[in-house]
């Protein structure tokens, strides 16, 4: 069921000159109203600090028609042949070796071709079972069902000289094969220009009969092949010159959007929603892991009837960012038909305009885009008394999943593209039932960041992941202090390259929450909006790459956490993920260090011996998710760990990878705590505060609070000027 009102923006932030462009979808019969306006606080919270939305009619409002604008879901290969490559009175054969993850889930074609005469079909069929169409009626099948997560090979043809419609398989782990066979007459009949062939999907008009799993090298041959031919084929993966209408090579130019033909037609196959490439093919042996270095063993492709690469929509409208509009975070916002939504993105500066850069972790935001999360009877009664409208965003898969979700095959969801409506990234969206609090994660929790800054007078830019990864280093370099939102966690090698030399060539960073610069990321050669994650060994993750799998197939790249990579966040921030729990939290106990004189401009003002045991995400400002410090993992020399939090629930359990056996390798309060911190890096100094709910209990008391007066501390040393 799509929605009655929803849209998404080309892009995360622009700046003065730069054009925006609005993809809206409308079932409404009327028109609807687009305004521009800006983002303060988004916190549905009746006792929370409540929604700030600044009005900019005057700046931009206008009508436009409505118009509904679907998605069209899963992934395939797609060739159109103006002239018809085959021909049906000689014949064809059909062959691939296949890795099904769904057999029994209905009709799934593997290779489909529409033509006037109703073209053919290799697919699975009828609980599971392969099976061979040619024209519209005729069928023949093999009696037995395809066991899921195996390799086979399969082939079949059509060979009107005998009368036969054949379809053959090996099951490549137990070596069985099979073989059925019908007679079939005066089936031959004529093909027409204008031939489509689809790979993984039905060809020709909708896309339907979607295909879940591995495929690998699927080819076409004219007329029937002998035993040696076909035996030749999967070994040495040709066809007789003479026969081939087309062999498509999966393991050429893996990071792109094409799947190269071999053959003497040049039916190159354009891929359709991004199915996942780099994948392990029926011939790994093992001895490579990397893609890059033996690419013929990772020829297969593993389609998704789920997968969305790119929405797709015609832009309704677009507006250019004027000269005289201030740095921060807006939204179109759109009324029609009794509904709303909010098209949020940044406007960055022209140049800076303060000494102070707020840098959203977009990259997070696009990564946990669309979460389908377990249904929750508390969070919809929330809503329900709140009375505020909210996206349930599993209700929705119209809208393609996000990189914590598993597609329907169980498979990980590895690639996740900012061009279509990102559910989540809507102001006043609750992510979970917070008994204590407004449940707040991610866009607007650092929403409570925007508000504490414009409430206390500090001027502020707001910046990108994007961004940063663009053009790198250059873009913080003008800045005193850089702030980051409450969880940083998904970075490329060009975002966190960017922090790291910011930092130690002097540059002041605030790491404003928890579980940051953990995840790996990088973006599409080709599509510059969609960014690929391979969940490799360790770390706490809702699904695991394949053995074999750890290289991005966008850039080569090893995947998986960056500690892993000898680069642990300690080594950057002072801190680094330690702790996982439910969504409560705690408050932190004062060090014996932070009464030192070293600390006393920090806790300037500040008496008291517990910090946070307040706030609106979860009752506290200690919580979900928890960083620490650790000399062992590259925690600075000379760090001053100012508090460490206590008191957590026995939900909290230390992260995977500080697990090498199954007894915690230290006593479980040196895990499970979250420190804040001050740290040298370089000539850069670093404030961490170790705690994803920490933006949480800044606006408590109107502002009037420990844990506001320490990071006013922190600001109004960091905004001085760069270096120690």
């Amino acid at each position: 069921m799509v929605l009655p009102l929803i849209g998404y923006a080309d892009r995360f932030s622009a700046k003065p000159g730069e054009t925006v462009r609005f993809m809206v979808s409308s079932l409404a019969s009327e028109p609807y109203v687009a305004t521009l306006v800006r983002l303060v606080c988004a916190d549905p919270n009746p006792d929370g600090p409540g929604s700030v939305e600044v009005d900019l009619s005057a700046v931009f409002r206008s009508q436009f028609p409505s118009r509904p604008q679907t998605t069209d879901v899963g992934s395939r290969a797609n060739v159109t042949a103006t002239t018809c490559p085959y021909s049906r009175d000689a014949g064809v054969s059909v062959l691939a070796t296949i890795w099904p993850t769904t057999p029994q889930k209905g009709l799934q074609d593997i290779i489909s071709v529409h033509d006037a005469a109703g073209g053919f079909a290799l697919s699975l069929g009828e609980g599971g079972r392969l099976q061979f169409r040619w024209g519209r009626d005729a069928v023949v099948r093999l009696p037995t069902i395809l066991r899921p997560r195996r390799f086979y090979r399969v082939w079949a043809s059509f060979s009107p000289l005998h009368g036969v419609l054949s379809i053959d398989q090996l099951d490549l782990d137990t070596g069985k094969s099979e073989h059925a066979e019908i007679g079939l007459r005066d089936a031959a009949g004529e093909a027409s220009d204008g031939v489509a062939i689809s790979i993984a999907a039905a060809a020709g008009g909708t896309p339907r009969h979607h295909y879940n799993g591995k495929i690998e090298r699927p080819a076409i041959a004219s007329g029937g092949l002998t035993d040696a031919e076909v035996e030749h084929f999967f070994n040495r993966g040709e066809l007789p010159p003479a026969k081939t209408v087309a062999c498509w090579d999966f393991s050429r130019d893996i990071p792109g959007t094409i799947a190269y033909d071999t053959g003497p037609n040049g039916l190159d196959a354009q891929l359709v929603n991004l199915p996942a490439r780099a994948m392990l093919g029926s011939n790994w042996s093992g001895r490579e892991m990397s893609w890059r270095h033996a690419p013929d063993e990772y020829g297969a492709i593993h389609f998704h009837d789920d997968d969305l690469g790119d929405a797709g929509w015609e832009a309704d409208f677009s507006w250019t960012v004027p000269a005289d509009l201030a740095s921060g975070i807006y939204a179109m916002r759109l009324d029609g038909g009794g509904h709303r939504d909010h098209l949020v993105f940044a406007i960055r500066p022209a140049a800076p305009t303060a000494t102070l850069a707020l840098l959203l972790p977009t990259l997070t935001y696009q990564t946990y885009a669309n979460f389908a999360r377990p249904e929750n009877p508390e969070l919809r009664e929330r809503i329900s008394v709140w009375g505020v409208a909210q996206n349930i965003v599993a209700e929705h898969p119209e809208y393609g999943l996000s990189m914590y979700n598993k597609h329907s095959d169980t498979s990980g969801v590895c690639h996740a593209s900012s061009n279509r409506p990102l559910l989540e990234l809507r102001p006043g969206q609750l992510h979970t039932f917070d008994p204590k609090g407004s449940g707040l994660l991610h866009f607007n929790a650092d929403l409570h960041i925007i508000k504490w800054l414009e409430d206390n007078g500090i001027a502020y830019d707001v910046l990108t992941d994007h961004d940063l990864h663009r053009e790198g280093p250059a873009l913080l370099a003008p800045y005193q202090c850089v702030m980051t939102g409450s969880h940083p966690e998904y970075h490329t090698s060009e975002t966190l390259d960017g922090i790291e030399h910011y930092v130690k060539g002097g540059g002041n960073l605030i790491y404003m929450g928890a579980n940051g610069f953990y995840w790996r990321v990088c973006f599409h050669r080709d599509l510059p909006d969609v960014i690929e994650l391979r969940r490799a060994e360790g770390g706490v993750r809702s699904w695991a790459s394949e053995p074999g799998e750890y290289y991005h197939a966008f850039d080569g790249t090893y995947g998986g956490l960056w500690r892993r990579l000898n680069r642990p966040p300690q080594r950057l921030v002072g801190v680094g993920f330690s702790s996982q729990g439910d969504y409560s939290s705690s408050y932190y106990r004062r060090s014996g260090a932070s009464y030192g004189a070293d600390a006393a401009w920090l806790m300037d003002g500040i008496e008291d011996e517990i910090i946070g045991d307040f706030g609106y995400f979860a009752g506290g400002a200690a919580g979900l998710e928890l960083d620490r410090a650790d000399p062992l993992l590259g925690t600075p020399d000379g760090a001053i760990v100012i508090a460490s939090s206590e008191g957590h629930s026995d939900a909290f359990r230390p992260v995977n990878e500080e697990m090498e056996t199954q007894h915690p390798p230290r006593p479980l309060p040196e895990l499970i705590r979250a420190d804040v911190t001050y740290s040298q890096n370089g000539a850069g100094q670093v404030f961490a505060v170790g705690s994803m709910n920490f933006a949480g209990s800044l606006l408590w008391n109107g502002g009037d609070n420990n844990v506001s007066r320490l990071l006013l501390n922190v600001l109004g040393r960091f905004n001085q000027g760069k270096g120690l």
